[in-house]
């Protein structure tokens, strides 16, 4: 049976409160979906208090990799979106996030009766990719597109967007250093505007059409690493040479930055994942399937870090016109 969400219905949204969450859970409160309330889990309310003041949010202290908790997330939901995901860790790690917390998701899901999902993995994902994340993500879609859910999944390329790690770190980076060390400079994306990821779940909740379909979330430009990292020195107004480094000193690098306290800028599994270029495939339907014209990161990037920190704040009007 294929699921129907209208838009008064309640919604789930685990990872609700990383990055592309916020941005989802902005927006479906700006949605009549707001009035059917929008529900967030998160092992600490306090890492919830940027979206407190969203009205008719329902945020639970709960952790999602504990069956009987998220079980006692679903009965009143219409559809889950999840989101969660990590980009640093260990192969149990990956296994853990990507893999088998879909198959948690799965397995409550089909117990509750909730069958519509939005998935949201990546460009590149494949059983053969060089990296575990690549891997984790197409084993964790594997585990629900096997389900036999109503599922739609999104593949998006590299997001940036207001207090995003990027495009943020890269301009703080270029602030004091002279030059840039890179590593992986000369690895490929299509950068996609955060707001046009949320806009694109959004829609695709909206729309039955999207059922059982894969589809690629990317912005219009091919760039480079090192073209990214240079735009983002340029529009925060100190731009610096970027230096890309050969492979066996890009590995130290990656060492060297995991030994750091907190999530490393980059891992050696994340220098693995550069290998694989994050753009189109071709094969698959892209935001156009959705009715979004995604932005340009040459329009939105210069407003982005020439606004910090107040940068969300900056795009409402913009937002608003594109929805």
């Amino acid at each position: 049976m294929t699921s129907t969400v209208r838009e008064r219905d309640r919604v789930l949204v685990l990872g609700g409160t990383g990055f592309v969450g916020q941005s989802l859970c902005e927006r479906l409160v700006q949605r009549a979906w707001g009035s059917g309330r929008v529900r967030v889990p998160t092992r600490r309310l306090v890492r919830a208090r940027d979206l407190l003041p969203l009205p008719t949010m329902e945020l639970v202290q709960a952790d999602v990799h504990d069956d009987a908790a998220l079980a006692a997330l679903l009965p009143g939901c219409a559809a889950v979106v999840n989101l969660v995901a990590i980009l640093h860790g260990r192969a149990a790690d990956f296994e853990r996030v990507h893999v088998a917390l879909p198959r948690r998701l799965a397995a409550a899901c089909h117990a509750s009766g909730v069958h519509r999902v939005l998935h949201v993995s990546a460009l590149g994902v494949g059983p053969d990719a060089p990296s575990h994340y690549l891997r984790s993500k197409a084993a964790g879609e594997a585990a629900l597109q096997d389900a036999g859910l109503d599922l739609t999944i999104l593949r998006p390329s590299l997001i940036y967007g207001a207090g995003d790690r990027l495009l943020n770190t890269f301009a703080d980076l270029q602030a004091w250093l002279p030059l840039i060390p890179l590593a992986g400079a000369s690895a490929r994306f299509q950068p996609v505007w955060v707001e046009d990821v949320s806009a694109a779940l959004i829609a695709a909740l909206a729309r039955p059409d999207s059922i059982g379909s894969v589809i690629e979330a990317m912005g219009p430009d091919t760039l480079t690493l090192a073209e990214i990292v240079r735009r983002a020195g340029l529009w925060a107004g100190h731009a610096r040479p970027v230096l890309p480094l050969p492979a066996p000193i890009a590995r130290l690098q990656a060492a060297l930055l995991a030994l750091a306290p907190g999530d490393p800028l980059l891992s050696a599994d994340n220098l693995r994942s550069l290998q694989v270029p994050s753009v189109a495939s071709g094969a698959l339907p892209g935001l156009a399937s959705l009715g979004i014209e995604p932005a340009s990161i040459d329009a939105i990037g210069p407003v982005l870090l020439g606004a910090r920190p107040t940068g969300r704040a900056r795009f409402g009007a913009y937002r608003a016109r594109r929805s």
